[in-house]
């Protein structure tokens, strides 16, 4: 199943450090390849570097794209993040 969202980067720290390891944490649970592009760059979701490569701050639009057996668990999880809903 492959599920593709565009969303809005709501956390106030961004897609950085803490949230960026959350989401990793997050991601690597799941056995779905999960992809986050910002603009022409597009990363390995399951890579803390990758994620901190995007520069993702507050307010910034990203494309999340799961695909897997999973995935849409693994994007409604992910998306939380993203979203600011969830935090550790």
């Amino acid at each position: 199943m492959l599920i593709e969202k565009k969303l809005v980067i709501k956390n106030e720290q961004g897609l950085h450090a803490r949230p960026a390891a959350l989401f990793v944490q997050v991601a690597n649970k799941y056995e779905s390849d999960v992809l986050v592009r910002k603009g022409k760059e597009e990363v390995n979701g399951k890579s803390i570097m990758g994620l901190l490569t995007l520069a993702a701050g507050k307010d910034s639009k990203v494309y999340l794209k799961v695909n897997g057996p999973d995935a849409k668990e693994a994007a409604e999880e992910l998306e939380k993040i993203i979203s600011g809903e969830r935090s550790e």
